[in-house]
């Protein structure tokens, strides 16, 4: 019996994680190891696949200082095959996107943005690869997420619900049922949890395989399987690579075996991509010049370790934006900390690599009651059970307590008073989380608008 192979590589979440860390002695991540590693396995293997599942941009003062023009530069280096949108892809605008993926050298898929006034699809939903006589094919799915990001672009559509992204999948592989596809992968863009929730939601007849999946920097030791897919994701950054080893019986049309694996990236086998080396090393010259200057000393490393907790460091970007304003909470984005560590010696690329957005404040009053009812919705078990929820650090003098087991506050104070129901709070978002504020919190905006 003659069989093909075929090895799947992936990225997600990579955030303009450009450069290499020294962790134990070791040198990990990196996209001159990346490009390493995925030039070996191109070298050793006769059928290679590279895709990428979203958030290739923001995170890095390389990315954001050129707007992302640097990053798709580099992302071009390591020549994906095919590669999704994330939510941080439309973070410079949904023009400055369309400029970025025509610099783009490798396709962009996905199935759910469009035009308002046409239908017309931003981008081709899907791409079949020929290679060795397999046809592969990739469908891009984004996150939820996506609408806060193109509130403000008022010709912008998208269904997001995972059962429309499910109906949508079933139209575009009920068209290709009499094409011979060997094997479908979804590049999703919509977390761990939600990506469970599609697989069940797609019927077997339509032979999904694989879902590479983004968003939720889930890092995993073997593939999930639901409903008779595979779900895989590989994390964030660059230190890691997902890895699908598959082999085909090409007469039966039938996947013989699929052997997958999270590959790390550091250099006890992966070796440096010199033209990528010099390629960072123009971009790192120009931003070392402006950003590394040190700005100030912390008396010590202020951590982030969890989006999903109270940090010193969450701590500290609430309190500064609340300090000598006229707002008495700060409701602090938990997301928008890119790192968990600052300090003791700050410069100014550190800051801004921690905290690269400036999008503006809203302020807002709500009353007692509202508040406790927005925190406990944050709160909710979903946030601590793997789903990708929005959580928020809470400037000083704000004091909430939340019991896990009994499901409700233990403490509820402000200045060192308990909150009453009737108080009036002057609280403050930032523009991404006020834009999906009735989602975030559980909240009608129109309610809350008439304090």
């Amino acid at each position: 019996m003659s069989t093909k192979k075929l090895t799947l590589l992936h990225s997600n979440d990579m955030h303009g994680d450009f450069l290499a860390e020294k962790t134990d002695e070791r040198l990990v991540g990196g996209v001159s190891m990346l490009s390493g590693y995925l030039g070996k396995v191109r070298k050793d293997e006769k059928n290679v696949l590279y895709a990428i599942s979203g958030d290739m941009f923001k995170g890095s003062i390389i990315d954001s200082e050129f707007k992302g023009i640097s990053t798709i530069e580099i992302m071009n280096m390591l020549a994906p095959d095919i590669a999704t949108l994330g939510n941080h892809e439309t973070d410079y605008g949904i023009a400055h996107l369309l400029f970025l993926e025509k610099c783009a050298k490798f396709p962009i898929v996905n199935a759910n943005l469009f035009i308002k006034t046409n239908h017309v699809r931003l981008f081709n939903p899907y791409k079949i690869i020929e290679i060795d006589g397999l046809n592969i094919m990739f469908i891009g799915i984004i996150t939820e997420e996506v609408l806060a990001q193109t509130k403000n672009e008022a010709v912008i559509g998208s269904f997001v619900d995972v059962r429309e992204a499910a109906k949508e999948i079933g139209v575009i592989c009920d068209n290709y049922k009499t094409t011979k596809i060997d094997y479908t992968v979804i590049l999703s863009h919509i977390g761990i949890e939600e990506d469970k929730r599609l697989a069940e939601l797609l019927d077997r007849e339509l032979r999904i395989d694989l879902i590479i999946g983004g968003h939720s920097h889930t890092v995993i030791d073997a593939p999930i399987e639901v409903n008779g897919i595979k779900i895989v994701q590989a994390g964030t950054g660059t230190d890691l690579i997902g890895r699908m080893d598959i082999e085909f019986d090409p007469d039966k049309k039938q996947v013989l075996s699929e052997r997958w694996q999270c590959v790390p990236i550091d250099d006890t086998h992966c070796p440096n991509d010199e033209v990528m080396e010099k390629v960072l090393n123009v971009y790192k010259s120009q931003t070392d010049e402006k950003y590394s200057r040190i700005i100030t000393r912390l008396e010590r490393e202020l951590t982030h370790p969890a989006r999903t907790q109270e940090t010193s460091l969450g701590n500290l970007f609430a309190d500064l934006l609340q300090v000598d304003s006229s707002f008495d909470v700060m409701l602090y984005g938990s997301g928008s900390v890119r790192k968990k560590a600052l300090g003791p010696i700050v410069t100014y690329q550190d800051l801004q690599e921690c905290c690269p957005y400036d999008d503006p404040l809203y302020m807002l009053e709500v009353t007692g009651e509202q508040l406790k009812h927005m925190l406990a919705f944050v709160f909710r078990e979903e946030a601590y059970e793997g789903d990708h929820t929005e959580f928020y650090q809470l400037s000083k003098g704000m004091r909430a307590v939340w019991s896990r087991k009994r499901q409700c506050f233990d403490e509820f104070k402000l200045g060192g008073k308990d909150i009453q129901p009737d108080d009036r709070i002057k609280i403050a978002l930032q523009k991404y989380h006020f834009a999906s504020f009735d989602e975030f919190f559980n909240l009608p905006l129109s309610e809350v608008e008439k304090n």
